[in-house]
């Protein structure tokens, strides 16, 4: 199935890679399978990845922990660091690594879910608001130049629907006994198929328009900065 959460971060990457002056050096962190990366072609683009989680992987320039990087301090212009933060049990420790191989006035692409399922298991610990966002940005030194919706309020509904048309149970007599057990199985199985086409529609709307003004997102999709080092005073 579509997912315009896909969508909207593909858009939000593109549009932060085209800020990003050509031959400046990229970390992609938590890289994954770099669906990203051809984004920066024309960039110095590097990445990094702890590689432990059963899914495919691109070739990481770094294998490591992304709370120890083995590069030296302001190595990076740019970083990209996408829907990975649910996944770092100490996710102030990868901020403040990632804020020490940013160069100053350096910038951050980051994402991370509100809303969103139990993934990659073991390693998914936390999902995040807005608060959060700014209260950890600010800890790690950061200053937020947006924040945002990731996708609308029709792709959260979307969401929910297409979870709900996968997992609502079809022999629902299993669980609540007698006939209201029984007479309930018509019903799930229609709801599932429904469910399952109306999560197609929203996902379609949402690619469409970002609806923010009711509802809440799926993820938040946040740009931040590293603050420019202050002239040092000269010496009179």
């Amino acid at each position: 199935m579509r997912n315009s959460s896909r969508t909207w971060l593909y858009r939000a990457n593109e549009k932060f890679a085209a800020t990003v002056s050509a031959g400046s050096r990229v970390l992609d962190a938590g890289a994954g399978d770099q669906k990203y990366g051809h984004l920066f072609a024309h960039c110095d683009y590097e990445s990094a990845d702890f590689e432990l989680v059963n899914k495919p992987y691109a070739k990481s320039t770094y294998v490591c922990d992304l709370a120890a990087i083995p590069v030296e301090d302001g190595r990076f212009d740019a970083i990209i660091f996408n829907q990975v933060m649910e996944h770092l049990p100490q996710p102030a420790l990868v901020l403040n690594e990632l804020g020490r191989v940013l160069k100053p006035g350096g910038t951050m692409i980051c994402s991370a879910p509100l809303f969103y399922e139990e993934h990659e298991r073991p390693y998914d610990f936390y999902r995040y608001t807005q608060f959060a966002w700014h209260f950890m940005m600010k800890e790690a030194g950061f200053t937020i130049l947006n924040i945002d919706w990731l996708e609308g309020y029709f792709g959260t509904v979307a969401y929910q629907l297409e979870t709900a048309s996968k997992y609502l149970p079809r022999r629902s007599y299993r669980t609540v006994p007698g006939v209201l057990g029984w007479s309930a199985v018509p019903v799930l199985i229609f709801s599932r198929w429904l469910f399952h086409l109306l999560a197609r529609f929203l996902y379609v709307l949402d690619e469409r328009g970002k609806h923010t003004s009711s509802g809440f997102p799926k993820n938040y999709v946040v740009i931040v900065q590293k603050p420019a080092a202050r002239p040092t005073a000269a010496r009179s």
